[in-house]
């Protein structure tokens, strides 16, 4: 469908694109709330310690299994702007936080359909938004009276947090080695900002080699450059070593060469031959 307005002469104006579908007033609410709430819907299953595992498979045929919210949603395809608005608050608290993607979509979900019963009421829109902010700010407030300080040398505490975070990754029987690891890397990186310890995850980094399992995963407090040896000869290991830091590629470049041989006789052809054995 067109959208078509006229001049005073009575001369048609094309607003919208053909194909464009236009909704408004409760109509649109409708369709939008119900967009979002499919999205939450989506993953609510895979919510809390008895979560389901999902099997994605992408249009490559790769498969994933994962219950993560932040990594089912980055795979989802989705068109509606209402959806990808549900998908933009998975992101943003994977990028802000790094954990409570599934709870914050299913709680904006169910908020949305809190919002619809009221709407059902004949209740504004804006004073829906009110209410929900000033149930934000009492929220913080209550998270402020409950939440516990923990040291940084609190290892057990620090500990539940790290295995409570991994309840989402398909670990298995490492968790616990692997939170272990996950607090000693944070505590290298951690850094005091007035009152608080800051830890920039961006300065951790995670090389995955195939070969062993998850349990002989280790953390090594240095850098480590992932490149192959330049030739099998060289040493595998080198203690106590100096090195060189270079503002300029270091690489082992082959050389071309562009040569032409003429031959312009069976003996010429002989000769290159025996040349060639």
């Amino acid at each position: 469908m067109a959208y078509l307005a006229q001049t005073q002469s009575g001369q048609p104006i094309l607003i919208l694109k053909e194909g464009t579908s236009r909704s408004r007033g409760r109509e649109a609410q409708r369709n939008n709330i119900m967009a979002a709430r499919v999205i939450a819907e989506a993953i609510r299953s895979t919510l809390g310690p008895r979560g389901m595992d999902k099997m994605l498979v992408d249009s490559l045929g790769d498969i994933t299994i994962t219950n993560d919210g932040a990594a089912i949603l980055d795979e989802i395809d989705v068109e509606h702007p209402a959806a990808k608005m549900m998908v933009e608050v998975a992101k943003t608290q994977d990028d802000m936080v790094g954990d409570g993607t599934t709870t914050s979509v299913v709680l904006a979900g169910e908020l949305l359909k809190k919002a619809e019963e009221l709407l059902d009421q004949n209740i504004h829109p804006t004073i829906i938004v009110s209410g929900y902010r000033k149930a934000a700010k009492k929220a913080m407030e209550v998270l402020e009276k409950i939440g516990v300080t923990v040291d940084l040398d609190d290892k057990e505490t620090l500990k539940k947090v790290a295995i409570t975070s991994m309840g989402s990754k398909a670990v298995g029987t490492a968790r616990e080695h692997l939170a272990e690891i996950a607090i000693d890397a944070v505590k290298q990186i951690a850094e005091k900002r007035g009152d608080r310890w800051v830890a920039d995850v961006d300065n951790v980094q995670i090389i995955k080699k195939e070969g062993k399992s998850l349990h002989d995963t280790e953390l090594v407090r240095g850098v480590i450059l992932d490149k192959e040896v330049v030739h099998s000869g060289m040493p595998k290991r080198v203690e106590n070593a100096k090195i060189a830091l270079l503002n300029c590629p270091l690489e082992v470049e082959k050389t071309e060469f562009d040569a032409k041989i003429n031959i312009e006789s069976p003996e010429e052809m002989e000769a290159f031959l025996k040349e060639e054995e």
